[in-house]
């Protein structure tokens, strides 16, 4: 019994350590090892777009989202852009209404989801009144820097590169500890995706922004998000997801902690199917290094929930077989005390804040989970207010 309890802590405790230090670790080694070269691109290329905003009640962003992209530097003649309203109840509707009637010079169309199904189901409805070549999605409250579109455009350097991720930048990163948290992760991960990219293939990308070609569009269910869904689904094809970070969107993080945990579960609404979507995925031989990154960036990540809970229940198990069972036990008992002291306390010190926000994510997770067997987990916003 104890081997048994050995191996489960050796286990866990290796996920637990692969995903938050090894694994970025040795994509920085790869990169230098690799002697990977800077993202190629061709200014050249401006084919047709369409700009998709994606929107449910958003009345308080709509308008300066708007006036956002009709600003972006690209041939008018060739870019125009399209709300997907998922059975907005607010004045969303009526706001891009009156933008219309007043820029008849924009190219700017109103699509209205009739029944609520959420984001994915809104984009899949809307994509299929697109014509142009290639589909950018973006959020209502995620501002795009002017050039983002020629950027995104210019990465379509190959027929296997399907899909490409912008880059998102919080603006508001000293507002609040939590800000500060969500910015420390955001720059953490996406130097990571970079070198991946420039490898071969991401992992997932992020709502803020991002392209395709329109006719590799694929209806996912709506319970699945973009972020996590099309860069797989590409990389099982054999295809490349690739990162453009000079593509940049312009986003507040969540200020308060409630926020922040609300878009955490919903993000992990679909946790348990992209712990590993497809067994053919650890075929190396087939997907090579995309293997590699999706074990270490999101298996791993995605099991973070039950590693943790594993990890503390077989180290009690193990408590008097070694001292340093012992020592390990009471620092995990230490870390989750501290988790609690910082979030009934609210002590602003940045060790307690990352450690706060380390184990609100991974809880997050486990309400993800509990969504999912339940048969609670929805496909809808859950907006965070802050951001707005």
């Amino acid at each position: 019994m104890q081997l048994f309890f050995n191996i489960l802590f050796i286990a866990s405790a290796f996920i637990i350590f692969w995903a938050m230090i090894g694994y970025p670790m040795s994509i920085k080694l790869l990169e230098k090892f690799l002697n990977v070269h800077k993202l190629e691109k061709d200014f050249n290329l401006q084919p047709s777009v369409t700009v998709m905003i994606v929107a449910h009640n958003e009345e308080k962003v709509i308008l300066d989202k708007l006036k956002n992209v009709v600003l972006l530097d690209y041939p008018k003649e060739k870019i125009e852009f399209l709300v997907a309203s998922d059975n907005s109840t607010d004045l969303t509707n009526e706001i891009v209404r009156s933008f219309i009637n007043e820029h008849p010079e924009e190219n700017i169309r109103l699509y209205e989801v009739k029944v609520r199904k959420g984001k994915t189901n809104a984009q899949n409805e809307a994509q299929k009144t697109v014509s142009t070549e290639y589909l950018v999605m973006t959020d209502a409250n995620s501002m795009l820097d002017s050039q983002s579109i020629k950027e995104l455009m210019s990465a379509f350097v190959s027929n296997d590169i399907v899909y490409v991720a912008g880059r998102l930048k919080i603006v508001n990163e000293n507002s609040s500890s939590v800000s500060n948290a969500e910015a420390n992760y955001w720059d953490k991960d996406l130097r990571i995706r970079d070198i991946e990219s420039r490898i071969q293939t991401i992992t997932a990308g992020n709502g803020a922004l991002y392209a395709c070609r329109n006719a590799d569009y694929y209806d996912f269910d709506p319970i699945n998000s973009h972020d996590s869904s099309m860069p797989l689904y590409f990389g099982l094809q054999g295809k490349r997801a690739i990162a453009n970070h000079d593509a940049v969107a312009y986003e507040k993080a969540g200020v308060v902690i409630e926020d922040e945990f609300k878009r955490k579960v919903r993000m992990n609404r679909d946790i348990l199917k992209h712990i590993l979507p497809d067994i053919k995925i650890l075929n190396v031989f087939r997907y090579k290094w995309f293997s590699y990154f999706y074990f270490g960036h999101r298996t791993c990540r995605y099991l973070l929930w039950i590693s943790h809970l594993i990890v503390f229940v077989s180290n009690l198990m193990l408590f008097n077989e070694a001292w340093y069972y012992s020592l390990i036990a009471a620092a995990q008992v230490l870390f989750y005390l501290l988790a609690v002291l910082q979030s009934t306390l609210k002590i602003n010190n940045r060790y307690l804040n990352l450690i706060h926000y380390y184990t609100m994510t991974v809880f997050a997770q486990w309400v993800g989970v509990y969504r999912i067997l339940t048969g609670k987990a929805k496909p809808f916003w859950e907006k965070a207010e802050s951001t707005r």
